[in-house]
Formats: structure tokens, C-alpha cells, sequence
């Protein structure tokens, strides 16, 4: 099973993330669950979200406390949560940001075995010409992790946002992935 945290804030679609996420391994035949910690979250206030993956039924139902894969919408949060709590041996943290793998490394708490950088809220802008990052992440889980295929990331979002909604936020998924630098540490 591969369990994946995702860290954001109110209102960057972190938990739309984790579902869209779950979505497209579904569509690949995988079993999932996907869901969100809430606790007295308002816009901008920090955000965790949660998916399981496996090619077996999940009968766990807790929150994830010892992720494989870290993903990082929002890169301030590195500065006030330890977003590599718990984090397996041998785990992933994908961070959104246009710092250098230096920078980030420094802030990260624990060494991640592998680290994956993408500038998702440039692609965001870009493509959406807002600053939600959910959809652009994606690419970049897709990119580093391998646990789900790009296209299915992209019907997924189709699935979740309709007409061209959905065909600009799979472009911005596919940016992502091609953009996603990986980093063997």
C-alpha cells in the first residue's frame, strides 16, 4: 500500500488533491481511499489530506501517520509544520516552490530518500491564472511517484471539473509532469 499526506492550505484544494488523486488509481483498477483531517480550518489556515493506495482492499481507517509520500502544496508551510513527521524510510517529498533542492532540503526536518521540485503555482498562473496548485501537483505526484499513470491524473480531473474547467487544469497536470525535477538524495 502506498500512503500519500498531502500538506496545503485552506482554499489551495489540497483535499480535492487527495480525491482526484484516489480517483485516477481507481480508474487504473487499484483500491483507494482519500479523505481529510479537519480540524477549526478556515481560508489559508494549514490543511492536511490524506490517500491510500494498494492493489488489495484497504480496510485501515485512520489518518496516515507514517506516509511514503509527503506532498507539499503551499512551500510556507515548511517554515511552521514538520511536514516529514513520520515519513517511512525510503519516503518522497514533492514540494511545490521555485527554491533549489538546497533550500528546501535545509527546511525539511527529516532527509527524504528522494525529493521531487516543480513550480506548480507558476503553472497554475499561468495556465488558470490563479494560484491553485491541486491539479498542477498532481502532475508532479504522477511525475515522481509512478503509482499512477499521467493520463489517468488528467481524466480524473476532467471528471472532477467540466468542459474547459477541466481540459485547462489536466493541461496544467501534464505541465507539471513534464516540468517535475526528481531528486535522488
Amino acid at each position: 500500500m502506498i500512503e500519500i499526506r498531502f500538506h496545503g492550505r485552506g482554499g489551495q484544494g489540497a483535499v480535492t488533491a487527495a480525491n482526484i488523486l484516489a480517483e485516477g488509481a481507481f480508474l487504473e483498477g487499484k483500491y483507494v481511499q482519500a479523505f481529510p483531517f479537519f480540524g477549526v480550518e478556515r481560508r489559508g489556515a494549514p490543511v492536511t489530506a490524506f490517500t491510500r493506495i494498494d492493489e488489495k482492499p484497504i480496510r485501515i481507517k485512520t489518518q496516515i501517520y507514517e506516509p511514503d509520500v509527503v506532498v507539499v502544496l503551499d512551500p510556507s508551510l515548511l517554515d511552521t509544520v514538520d511536514v516529514t513527521a513520520g515519513l517511512k524510510e525510503g519516503g518522497l517529498v514533492i514540494v511545490n516552490t521555485e527554491k533549489t533542492k538546497e533550500e528546501i532540503l535545509e527546511k525539511l526536518k527529516k532527509k527524504p530518500a528522494k525529493l521531487a521540485l516543480v513550480d506548480a503555482t507558476t503553472i497554475a498562473l499561468e495556465i488558470l491564472g490563479l494560484p491553485i496548485t491541486n491539479t498542477s501537483i498532481l502532475g508532479a505526484v504522477a511525475e515522481a511517484t509512478g503509482i499512477v499513470k499521467i493520463e489517468s491524473v488528467e481524466e480524473a480531473i476532467k471528471e472532477a471539473f467540466s468542459g474547459e474547467l477541466g481540459e485547462k487544469n489536466a493541461k496544467a497536470a501534464r505541465e507539471a509532469f513534464e516540468k517535475t525535477v526528481v531528486y535522488e538524495l
